[in-house]
C-alpha cells in the first residue's frame, strides 16, 4: 500500500468503509501469515541446531565408552582407535561434496538425507555384536554426519539474510557447535555407567527422528542450481578421495608418528589427488567446486584463523580431559561437570552478547579479544600442577576459554559466510566445516605428539608418571597458545574489510537513516 492510500483513507469519508473492510479482511491475514512464517523460521533453526548437536555429541560421547566397548567386543588397542578414526575419516571426507550437492539439488534434501543415514547407522552401532560391524557402522555414521552438517550454515544464511537476525541464528549454532562437546562427556559417562555403551548410539534415534519429522515440515527448500549441466563425477571422486586420505594421514599420525613413512606417504597421495582435482576443476564446464570460491578472501582467511583457534580449543578440550582423568583422577561424569563453566560461558556469549560486542566494536576486534581470552585460559591450564584443586585455577581457566570461544565463533562464522554467493553457500559451509575438522585433527595430532614426546623425556629423566604427564600437557598448552596468538595476527592481516567495503557500509547506513527520516515525516503528515 502506497503512502498516498492511507492519506485518502483518513481524508475521504466516502472511501473509508471500503478500505477499512479491505484492511479488515486483508491486513490481518498478511500479518498472520508473516507471524507464522517468522515462527516457522525460528523453530526450523532449532531443528537444525538439534541435528548439529547430535553430530557434536557423537564426537565426544563415544570417547567415554571406549573402555566398555573394548572389554565387550574384545578390541585390541590398535583396532579400538578405528571406532573413533573411522568416523572422523568419512566425516571429513564427504563434507565438501555434500555441501556442494546441497547447492545443486537442494539443501533441505541433503540435510534430511544425512539425518536418515546417521540415525540408521546409529542403530547399527548400538546393535553391533562384532568389531567389524561396529567399525563399518561408524564409517557410515561419519558419512551421514558429514552430509547433514555440511549444509546447516548455508540454510541459516539463506533463511536469515538480515544482519541482526543472522547474528542471533549464528549465535545459537555457535553455542551448539562449541559447547556440545562437554555435554557429550557428561552424557556419555551417565549413559555408560547407568545403562550400557549401546545406549550412547541408541540415544540418537529419538533425537534424529524428531529432527527429521520437524525438519521435513518446517525447513524451506532452496532452488538448487540443478544438474542440467551434468555432474562432475570424476571431480567428486577425486575430492572425496583426497580429503579421506588426508584425514586418514592426520588421524593416524598419532599412532604411526607425524614424520613416519605411512603418514608422509598418505599425505603425499592426498596432496597429489588434490592437485589433480584442482587441475580438473579449472577445465570442466560444470565443476563440482568452482575455483572462484577459493578467491573469496574472507572465507579463506576466516578458515585459516578458525584453524588456529580450534587447534587451541581442541588441545584444551581433549588434553584437558586427559589431564583431569589421568593426573587428577576425575571420572567421566566429574570431567563433564568440570567443563561446565566453559559450556555456560559459550552459551551466555552466543545468546546475543558476542553479537552486541561485534556491533559496537566490529567483528575483527571482537574476534581478537575472544582469541586473547582463549590464550589466557590455555596459560592458566599450563600453570596447574599435579595436585591442583578445581577452584580457582581450573575453574577460571575453563571460564576464560568459554568466554573467549563464545566471543570468537560468531564473528568468524559471519565473516566467513559474508561474501559467499547464495548459489555457493553450501560449498562455503562445507569449507568452513572442513577447516574445523582438518585443522583440529592436525593440531591435536601435533600437540599430542609434543605432549607425548615431552612426557617420555621427563619420565626418562626420573620424573614420576603424574609429573611427566603434567609437564607434557603444559608444553602442549603453551604451544597451542602460540597458535592462537597467530590467529590474532592473521585476523588483522587478512580479515580487515577493504576501504571500498567500509565506504559502502557507511553509504548503506546513510541510506537507511534517510529512509527512516522519510518514513517519520510521512507518518507525521498522516497524523
Amino acid at each position: 500500500m502506497s503512502p498516498a492510500t492511507p492519506a485518502t483513507t483518513i481524508l475521504d469519508p466516502v472511501t473509508r468503509p471500503q478500505n477499512a473492510g479491505e484492511e479488515a479482511t486483508g491486513e490481518p491475514t498478511d500479518q498472520s501469515s508473516a507471524s507464522r512464517r517468522e515462527r516457522r523460521r525460528w523453530i526450523a533453526l532449532a531443528v537444525l541446531c538439534l541435528g548439529q548437536l547430535m553430530m557434536v555429541l557423537d564426537a565426544t560421547i563415544v570417547n567415554v565408552a571406549l573402555p566398555s566397548i573394548q572389554r565387550e567386543l574384545h578390541f585390541t588397542q590398535a583396532n579400538l582407535t578405528w571406532v573413533i578414526d573411522g568416523y572422523l575419516i568419512t566425516f571429513g571426507g564427504f563434507l565438501l561434496l555434500a555441501g556442494r550437492f546441497g547447492d545443486l539439488i537442494g539443501r533441505k534434501k541433503v540435510f534430511l538425507s544425512g539425518l536418515v543415514l546417521f540415525v540408521a547407522a546409529s542403530i547399527l552401532c548400538g546393535l553391533a555384536s562384532s568389531q567389524a560391524m561396529l567399525i563399518g557402522a561408524r564409517l557410515i555414521q561419519g558419512v551421514g554426519g558429514a552430509v547433514a552438517s555440511s549444509v546447516i550454515l548455508a540454510i541459516i544464511v539463506t533463511e536469515f539474510p538480515e544482519r541482526v537476525e543472522q547474528a542471533k541464528a549464528m549465535g545459537m549454532y555457535a553455542f551448539v557447535s562449541a559447547g556440545g562437546g562437554s555435554i557429550g562427556l557428561l552424557a556419555g559417562g551417565a549413559l555408560t555407567q547407568s545403562l550400557s555403551w549401546h545406549w550412547i548410539f541408541f540415544v540418537n534415534v529419538p533425537i534424529g527422528a524428531i529432527a527429521l519429522l520437524l525438519g521435513s515440515a518446517l525447513i524451506e527448500e532452496n532452488e538448487g542450481i540443478g544438474l542440467a549441466g551434468g555432474v562432475d563425477v570424476l571431480g567428486s571422486i577425486l575430492i572425496t578421495l583426497a580429503t579421506m586420505v588426508g584425514a586418514f594421514a592426520i588421524v593416524k599420525s598419532s599412532e604411526y608418528g607425524l614424520l613416519s613413512a605411512r603418514t608422509l606417504g598418505a599425505g603425499g597421495v592426498s596432496v597429489a589427488l588434490l592437485g589433480a582435482f584442482l587441475a580438473l576443476e579449472a577445465r570442466v564446464a560444470n565443476p563440482i567446486m568452482p575455483l572462484r570460491i577459493l578467491r573469496l578472501r574472507t572465507l579463506m582467511g576466516s578458515s585459516l584463523v578458525r584453524g588456529l583457534l580450534v587447534t587451541g580449543m581442541f588441545s584444551a578440550f581433549f588434553l584437558g580431559a586427559l589431564y583431569l582423568e589421568r593426573v587428577l583422577g576425575y571420572d567421566a561424569i566429574d570431567t563433564g561437570l568440570a567443563f561446565m563453566p566453559l559450556t555456560i560461558a559459550i552459551a551466555v556469549m552466543s545468546m546475543g552478547v558476542s553479537a552486541r560486542l561485534a556491533e559496537r566494536f566490529g567483528s575483527v576486534p571482537t574476534l581478537a579479544g575472544g582469541l586473547a581470552g582463549i590464550i589466557v585460559g590455555l596459560l592458566l591450564l599450563a600453570g596447574q600442577g599435579v595436585h591442583a584443586s578445581y577452584f580457582p585455577g581450573l575453574f577460571f581457566a575453563f571460564l576464560a576459554l568459554g568466554l573467549g570461544a563464545g566471543a570468537s565463533f560468531l564473528p568468524l562464522l559471519t565473516i566467513g559466510m559474508a561474501d559467499a554467493p547464495a548459489r555457493d553457500a553450501g560449498l562455503a559451509s562445507g569449507i568452513i566445516n572442513v577447516s574445523v575438522q582438518l585443522f583440529g585433527a592436525i593440531g591435536l595430532a601435533t600437540l599430542g605428539t609434543i605432549a607425548t614426546d615431552h612426557t617420555k623425556a621427563l619420565t626418562a629423566s626420573g620424573h614420576s608418571l603424574s609429573s611427566a604427564l603434567t609437564g607434557g600437557y603444559h608444553l602442549a598448552y603453551i604451544v597451542a597458545a602460540v597458535f592462537v596468538a597467530g590467529g590474532i595476527l592473521a585476523s588483522f592481516l587478512v580479515l580487515r574489510p577493504p576501504a571500498s567495503t567500509v565506504a559502502q557500509e557507511v553509504e548503506e547506513l546513510k541510506s537507511d537513516f534517510a529512509r527512516a527520516s522519510v518514513s517519520a515525516q510521512t507518518a507525521e503528515q498522516l497524523v
